[in-house]
């Protein structure tokens, strides 16, 4: 499994046959819109964590390309469903076997609703299973002791947290979660995108490590392996 990251809380997953785009904010984001070619994403599926603008903006123009199927809460994908995409709505505790793996739809504590105030569903977080990897998409939350459910199902090779402060929990609140999670190796998302959520990255790295646990903060456009 490969991770490319897209800049604020987008990410590219690539499986042995598979691409699988979750929350694209790519033509508005300032520090990704150069870095990032939306036309070459052309993911299969498109994940969705809540109906924010900053996760669903480009979901309408990458669905097109290959005629994605977008897995989100039932009403987000009702949502994108009356508009004629292909979609699989999911739920809190739900798990789906697809081409490419298992998902898990699991809880976060946030707000959701889209751009013009309709409502957006709950808000989640995704496990992933696929390619013999485990990883852990917490969505834009709060800390939250649901996380310590995880690990009893689940052995995770990486958990991807939100770190930005402001909207979410900061990086140091997302050691607390990798430890309720059983994952010392750690992806940071949703920071530096705008004023609100601009982190001090040596900081956060240098925390992790005195906890012994990796952090990993990419460039946009840059990729990791699980």
């Amino acid at each position: 499994m490969k991770i490319t990251y897209l800049g604020h809380a987008s990410l590219l997953i690539q499986t042995k046959n598979h691409r699988i785009v979750v929350d694209p904010f790519v033509s508005a984001n300032e520090l990704a819109k150069d870095k990032v070619d939306l036309d070459s994403l052309q993911p299969d599926y498109i994940l969705l964590t809540h109906a924010h603008q900053d996760h669903v903006l480009d979901v309408e123009v990458l669905a097109k390309q290959k005629n994605a199927t977008i897995v989100s809460n039932y009403e987000i994908a009702m949502h994108y469903g009356a508009k004629e995409f292909n979609v699989h709505p999911m739920n809190h505790g739900g798990s789906w076997n697809f081409d490419f793996g298992t998902i898990q739809y699991v809880n976060a504590v946030h707000t959701s609703a889209f751009a013009d105030g309709s409502y957006g569903g709950q808000p989640g977080g995704f496990i992933i299973v696929a390619d013999g990897k485990t990883i852990y998409i917490a969505g834009d939350t709060a800390l939250t002791l649901d996380m310590k459910l995880i690990p009893m199902r689940h052995k995770l090779d990486l958990a991807i947290l939100p770190i930005g402060d402001n909207f979410t929990m900061d990086y140091k609140d997302a050691a607390i979660a990798s430890d309720f999670v059983e994952c010392n190796r750690v992806m940071g998302y949703h920071f530096d995108t705008f004023g609100y959520i601009e982190i001090d990255q040596a900081e956060a790295k240098k925390h992790f490590q005195t906890q012994q646990k990796e952090l990993v903060l990419l460039a946009i456009g840059a990729s990791m392996a699980v």
